[in-house]
């Protein structure tokens, strides 16, 4: 069996590795996809080197077919295809307690504090998993846990249909957002800087602004006739991002902080006085989140598809990770069968 290690220093290696035989509640998995997502990126470039346990096997994105069965697992069958729910929670914390389990005191997520799905094989809770519905491939299934984000995020804005809203950011995350607020009956516009993002964007059926070639917030007051957006998402991660996520907003708007900032960016209090807007944070995701992105790609809402740029075998890890880096790729899967699973 084989896992990715990342070994700190951007560098990752390939190693032999044994996935512990499933206990109690426990289902052991042959992992078929995992996707890098921009926190992986983050890890990458160092940034949780401190938090992690290095050596570690990120990838938090996957999905596969059960191979082995613990005793009290009576739901699933060897076989079975299945997304996973990375995140595990204590139960016990206030947040648990108080029905937030999701950004649990002492959450564990495997990728990070917990091994993750860049190898072979890995041995899960099987409350973590999700049945895959009939009619999409484990590659498209490895985008649950992306699409889950964004349905989380979505609903954190409250948004409601007909109202106005405007990405910052059209990277995968930012994509997904577009979609899934379209498809709650918004109207989107996704802020992007990124020529080749953006033609994906626009390909998609969503409509773009290129901060490059023009003034985002004149195009904004366009759009909305002088009132500003009823929703801004920041997905970006730039301080740029958060200023145009701001000063789009409408009177009583909601600002949703999805991106991770690596350095805390400046923020116009007075705007956010003015105008009474929220600052919303979205962290992650419910289980009711998680399941309705499974459904969305079942049912073909989400064409996930269009974002996967290409995949690569599991030894490509460290080339995969240097291609999303230099932006030459909106998604890119490690197929981690060593089969080159299709389906």
């Amino acid at each position: 069996m084989r896992a990715a290690c990342y070994v700190g220093d951007r560098t990752f290696t390939i190693v032999e590795s044994s996935s512990r035989p499933p206990g109690r509640g426990e289902v052991e998995l042959d992992i078929a996809y995992t996707g890098i997502c921009g926190t992986d990126l983050h890890a990458f470039r160092g940034t949780y080197d401190r938090e992690l346990d290095l050596p570690v096997v990120l990838g938090h994105e996957m999905s596969g077919t059960v191979a082995a069965i613990g005793p009290d697992v009576d739901a699933w069958e060897v076989g079975d295809r299945v997304a996973v729910n990375p995140l595990q929670w204590c139960g016990t914390c206030p947040a648990c307690v108080a029905g937030s389990s999701h950004v649990c005191q002492g959450l564990k997520v495997m990728g990070f504090n917990l091994p993750g799905s860049m190898q072979d094989r890995l041995t899960v809770p099987a409350r973590a998993l999700s049945r895959v519905p009939d009619g999409i491939g484990l590659d498209v299934a490895a985008l649950t846990e992306p699409t889950a984000v964004a349905v989380h995020d979505v609903r954190r804005a409250g948004l409601r249909p007909g109202e106005q809203a405007l990405v910052v950011g059209g990277g995968p995350i930012g994509v997904l957002i577009a979609l899934v607020a379209r498809a709650d009956g918004a109207d989107v516009r996704v802020v992007e800087l990124g020529e080749e993002r953006r033609r994906l964007a626009e390909s998609l059926g969503l409509t773009t602004f290129d901060p490059g070639a023009g003034d985002v917030r004149a195009a904004v007051e366009e759009w909305t006739q002088g009132a500003g957006v009823g929703v801004s998402f920041e997905v970006s991660g730039s301080a740029g991002g958060v200023d145009t996520a701001i000063q789009a907003l409408a009177v009583r708007g909601r600002m949703v902080v999805v991106a991770l900032h690596e350095s805390p960016p400046p923020v116009d209090l007075y705007r956010v006085f003015m105008r009474e807007i929220s600052l919303v944070g979205a962290r992650v995701y419910e289980t009711a989140a998680f399941d309705a992105a499974l459904g969305l790609l079942g049912a073909g809402e989400i064409p996930a598809q269009a974002l996967i740029t290409r995949v690569e075998p599991l030894e490509h890890v460290e080339a995969a990770f240097l291609a999303l880096e230099q932006g030459q790729a909106m998604k890119i899967l490690l197929d981690c069968s060593g089969g080159g699973i299709l389906d």
